[in-house]
C-alpha cells in the first residue's frame, strides 16, 4: 500500500504509528541478546491481541521489565509479579508474566551453554534454498509457521519456555531479520537485503 509520504509499504505498516516501526525495525537483523529476548517476550504478550496494542505500551514494558535485560529480569520474584499486575502501563496477564520471568531464567541458561542468546536463536535462521523466491501477499499471509519457527519453537519448549509457539515464534523471526517478509514492491524490502547480506552471523 501507499503511504501518505507516497512510499509504498506491506500492507500491514501503513499509518502514522506502524510506518516508523515498518520503515526502520521491522526485518533489521538484530544480533543483541536484550533486544532479541525483548521481542520474544512481546511477541508473547501479544498473543490474542494486536501488535499495535504492544507497540503503544513498549516503553512502559521496558521500563516495568528493566530493559528486558535477562539478568535483571531473572531475578524477579513474586513481589515483581504483584507490581507488574497493578501497572496500567502494560498488559497485566500474570501467566504472561510469570512466563517472561520463567523465560530469563532460561535465557541464561542458554547464554552459558551457548555464549550468547544470539548465536542459538540465530543457529534456526532458515536455509536460503528454505525461503520462497518472491514474498506475495498471499506468501506472507501463508507463512504463520515455518519449518524453522516450528523447530526453534519445539526446541524452546523442550528447554522451559513458555508462550514460544511456532506463529509467535515466526513473528519474531521476520520482525528480527531472519527471514526477509518485506513484500515484493516494498520500497524497504532491498534495504533488509543488503541489510541481511552483509551481516556477520554469530557463529554456532
Amino acid at each position: 500500500m501507499r503511504g501518505a509520504d507516497g512510499a509504498v509499504r506491506c500492507f500491514w505498516g501503513v499509518g502514522p504509528e506502524l510506518e516508523p516501526y515498518h520503515d526502520h525495525e521491522w526485518g533489521v537483523p538484530v544480533l543483541d541478546d536484550a533486544r532479541l529476548f525483548e521481542k520474544l517476550c512481546l511477541e508473547g504478550f501479544q498473543s490474542g491481541l494486536s501488535w499495535l496494542v504492544i507497540l503503544r505500551k513498549r516503553e512502559a514494558f521496558r521500563a516495568a521489565f528493566r530493559g528486558f535485560e535477562p539478568a535483571r529480569v531473572a531475578r524477579f520474584g513474586a513481589r515483581d509479579v504483584e507490581r507488574l499486575l497493578g501497572d496500567a502501563g502494560i498488559v497485566r496477564h500474570r501467566g504472561k508474566i510469570e512466563s517472561t520471568i520463567n523465560n530469563a531464567r532460561r535465557a541464561l541458561e542458554v547464554i552459558a551453554e551457548h555464549g550468547s542468546l544470539a548465536r542459538y536463536l540465530w543457529s534456526f535462521e532458515p536455509r536460503p534454498g528454505a525461503l520462497p523466491r518472491r514474498m506475495t501477499h498471499a506468501a506472507l499471509l501463508a507463512r504463520t509457521e515455518t519449518e524453522a519457527s516450528t523447530a526453534l519453537a519445539r526446541d524452546l519448549r523442550k528447554r522451559g519456555w513458555s508462550f514460544v509457539g511456532p506463529t509467535t515464534v515466526q513473528a519474531f523471526m521476520q520482525a528480527m531479520g531472519m527471514v526477509n517478509d518485506h513484500l515484493e514492491g516494498c520500497a524497504f524490502r532491498p534495504r533488509i537485503e543488503a541489510l541481511r547480506g552483509k551481516l556477520r552471523r554469530p557463529r554456532p
